[in-house]
């Protein structure tokens, strides 16, 4: 039993809610075989990886996102009005701005909620966790969802063996619910090491100057170093963040690690003298799902009845950035069961915002045409900027030569 260590009000933030959602498309070690110079035995000794589900054109991080918060609502058995803030952590977003959670705020009807996006590559779900825990354990809110969203396939070069082989789509949410019974997310270690940067990254296409050519948008990475250090961090972030929580590690029933590379996961199994069975892993049929990997991986764990009430499990992950992190969870809370009348009540809601959402456009689009000023208007107060401008630069190229 971890000790407590929460501000005023003690608040706990317990995990009430789970929910996952993939691509229906299905690519397998055979059909990367007829992308590049690779072939399925390579791939499963090196990596793990048998499959991976891959975004079509009707998926975004948006959609997979809103669908995985949905399906954590309703094992939540919460009202999406009822949702006080929405983090999102991905590496793939549609846009840079608007951010992935005021789409998915907007998507499920959760009216009353804040939102905003986080970035810290693979380990974001922990970064997420650790903002919306903080939140509720302060008292400022009482119920968030935690989203780890991606679309990896779409920032891949698919001519580079290297990193196509690794990666998929997918999202998984997390519904976290403040709560006076001690437990939930007890402790959480974050690091980072930015003289790191270069060995993983992701270019934003942007060009160096406003009229160059765009920049490159793909994975890059140094396969051999993001190895070591993530060997060397796994480990050692899980047993950081137990200690932190006054725990042992045979306090520890069940590890669920950034679903990476099964050597990895097998070598921080090593380190920590700790059993295979003790870790969940399912990256065979995901492949690295980079934020998502973890709350995927929970909830399926969950859903097998592998993680049950009063066990305390550990969430680690690792990064670009670089960046690493752990979270010790007391698994405490069981999920209420929904009934038919708040089934109903819960899609009300979520119709009801977009109906909203709707007449919200409508309505700035009248505005918009009602009192936009004539094009005229704008004509005349730019030729008059621009004369004032003139003027000043006359005046003080005048003033220079005396």
């Amino acid at each position: 039993m971890a000790r407590p260590r929460n501000g005023a009000g003690h608040h706990y933030a317990h995990v009430v809610g789970w929910g996952v959602a993939v691509p229906e498309q299905v690519m397998t070690n055979a059909d990367i075989e007829r992308l590049v110079e690779t072939n399925d035995k390579w791939i499963r000794d090196r990596t793990g990886i048998a499959e991976r589900r891959i975004a079509d054109e009707r998926d975004t991080a948006a959609t997979l996102g809103a669908r995985a918060a949905r399906k954590a609502l309703y094992n939540a058995d919460i009202l999406p009005r009822d949702v006080d803030l929405i983090v999102v952590a991905t590496s793939s977003p549609e846009y840079f701005f608007p951010s992935t959670a005021s789409l998915i705020q907007d998507r499920i009807g959760a009216t009353r909620a804040a939102g905003f996006d986080l970035l810290a590559a693979c380990t974001g779900f922990i970064y997420a966790l650790d903002m919306a825990t903080a939140k509720i354990k302060c008292g400022q809110i009482e119920t968030a969802i935690v989203i780890g969203t991606e679309v990896m396939s779409r920032v891949l070069d698919w001519s580079d063996r290297s990193t196509c082989i690794l990666f998929g789509d997918g999202a998984g949410a997390f519904v976290l619910k403040a709560n006076d019974m001690p437990g939930g997310v007890m402790e959480t270690v974050l690091h980072s090491d930015g003289s790191g940067s270069n060995l993983l990254t992701v270019g934003t296409g942007m060009r160096p100057v406003w009229n160059g050519q765009h920049g490159p948008q793909h994975v890059e990475m140094n396969g051999r170093e993001v190895f070591r250090f993530a060997t060397r961090v796994m480990a050692s972030a899980t047993e950081e963040v137990v200690e932190l929580a006054g725990c042992s590690m045979g306090d520890v029933d069940l590890i669920v690690p950034h679903q990476a590379n099964l050597r990895i996961i097998q070598a921080a199994a090593r380190s920590l003298r700790m059993q295979p069975e003790q870790f969940v892993v399912n990256l065979d049929r995901y492949g690295n799902t980079s934020a998502a990997s973890i709350p995927i991986a929970v909830a399926e764990a969950a859903e097998e009845g592998r993680i049950r009430p009063n066990q305390t499990i550990v969430l680690v992950g690792f990064g670009a950035g670089l960046t690493w992190g752990a979270t010790l969870i007391e698994w405490a809370v069981k999920p209420t069961p929904a009934t038919a009348i708040r089934d109903v009540v819960r899609e009300g809601q979520i119709i009801f915002g977009a109906i909203q959402s709707f007449w919200r456009r409508v309505f700035r689009y009248i505005g918009s045409a009602l009192f936009r000023p004539p094009a005229r208007l704008y004509g005349e107060t730019f030729r008059r900027w621009t004369k004032r401008q003139n003027t000043k630069r006359k005046d003080g190229s005048q003033e220079d030569e005396q």
